[in-house]
């Protein structure tokens, strides 16, 4: 370390931090902005803006289609070739923007199809931006706690996700019969655009602050080779790496489009208000900003991450058993589906991502993850829409649309568990791989 760096204010790379997660809470608020007063869209005769759950369905698809159709496989590329100032504002004011054109649509009545156009921007934009802010970490925190620094980036990004979840019923106050307006409609969404507005604010404060900084933190030259496209299929060449997609995946989408309609399957499934069904699913989030960090100390000193990815998934497939098969009008039985899919949420990422550097080349690292993202992403659009689809062809009839969703849901999980022993298996045969062994 140069005498400059040492000679660095302490402080530097934690404001450098804030800045950085600033944009990502604003991105997880937005995204799940209606996910626990989903029951808007269960009849377009409940709002002016008239959506149904299909359209809802298709709204929140569309924040992963430009994602699935190349953006985030160009996105290593672009951070390597523009670095991470110029990437990450052009991508940050893409989220903002799409963002933006969703509140336009709510506040003047436009189509789904213009929301959806807006969602595709927003959804490109965020998870770009998502993928520079874990690079720019990385640079700051190179010779520092890395890990407890990307652990608290996710903490609070996901904090955005539960203040939707909490927020949304009392900026949108349940009414029996009551035809919500335009304006009413929209409350979440322009609480939304005041985040994301602070959000590029505090990401212009960064690029200020790391180009005056940039000889101080001068990220390492690499010998490796420069990325060509022949290493695309080298990854996909990997059995290790399907399997770790496989179960990103599925396990992601069991929760993640789980909670787009989270109000829509909780409140009558439990018989409970708005209000309660966003306490209830924000459990989801609060429990992972707290346990991730934990669970991520834990495998690095006891390893066996294949054994917390198999128990992860067990427990994600437990709660939604609970969720489908448990008594109904009982919140307890939510409640306690939540804890054990909260659990799940934080124990597979905690083992998963780390397990990326073990099966491939460093040289491809960067690769794998926007190539594993980008499975992901095509899953989270088909199973977002397939769930609006059968929520809305059984508009008539709530508690057979929820059982048939929850039993899709119930289905991703027996995969997860499938692939995540399959993985278990695959480390035992390769030892040489060090899945299980601690890193620390």
């Amino acid at each position: 370390m140069s005498s400059l760096s040492k000679r660095k204010s302490a402080w530097l790379p934690w404001l450098a931090l804030l800045c950085l997660v600033a944009p990502m809470f604003a991105s997880f608020y937005f995204d799940d902005m209606f996910s626990s007063v989903s029951y808007l869209f269960d009849n377009p005769s409940m709002t002016v803006l008239g959506w149904d759950a299909a359209g809802y369905g298709l709204y929140t698809s569309g924040y992963s289609v430009l994602c699935v159709f190349g953006g985030l496989v160009v996105c290593g590329i672009l951070l390597d070739k523009w670095g991470i100032r110029v990437t990450g504002s052009i991508f940050v004011t893409m989220m903002v923007a799409g963002a933006g054109l969703v509140l336009h649509t709510l506040l003047t009545g436009g189509k789904v199809g213009v929301a959806y156009v807006g969602c595709m921007f927003f959804g490109l934009g965020s998870e770009i931006a998502g993928t520079t802010v874990t690079r720019s970490i990385a640079k700051w925190f190179k010779t520092g706690p890395m890990a407890l620094a990307m652990g608290l980036q996710l903490s609070i990004s996901r904090l955005g996700t539960a203040l939707a979840l909490v927020l949304s019923p009392r900026l949108i106050v349940q009414q029996a019969g009551h035809v919500y307006t335009l304006q009413e409609t929209a409350r979440p969404a322009i609480f939304g655009m005041i985040l994301m507005f602070v959000g590029l604010i505090l990401w212009a404060v960064f690029v200020a602050i790391d180009a005056r900084h940039d000889n101080e933190m001068v990220e390492e030259k690499s010998d490796e080779a420069p990325f060509r496209l022949s290493d695309v299929g080298k990854v996909f060449g990997n059995g290790n790496f399907w399997l770790l997609a496989l179960l990103c995946v599925l396990f992601y989408s069991s929760v993640v489009a789980f909670k787009k309609f989270a109000g829509s399957i909780l409140i009558p499934r439990f018989d409970i208000p708005a209000s309660a069904a966003g306490w209830m699913v924000s459990m989801l989030p609060f429990s992972s900003v707290i346990f991730s960090p934990l669970f991520g100390v834990l495998v690095d000193k006891k390893g066996h991450g294949t054994f917390w990815m198999i128990l992860g998934s067990i427990l994600a497939l437990t709660a939604h058993l609970l969720l489908a098969f448990a008594p109904a009008g009982v919140p307890f039985y939510g409640y306690l589906a939540m804890v054990f899919l909260g659990f799940g949420y934080s124990l597979v990422p905690a083992a998963l991502w780390p397990s990326v550097p073990n099966v491939v080349p460093e040289k491809v690292l960067g690769t794998t993850y926007s190539l594993i993202y980008w499975v992901q992403n095509l899953g989270l659009l088909s199973f977002k829409m397939a769930a609006g689809n059968i929520l809305s062809v059984n508009e008539g009839n709530a508690g057979t649309g929820v059982l048939y969703v929850e039993l899709m849901f119930v289905s991703l999980c027996i995969a997860a568990v499938a692939v995540a022993l399959l993985f278990f298996r695959s480390s035992k045969r390769h030892p040489e791989l060090k899945l299980d062994v601690p890193s620390v």
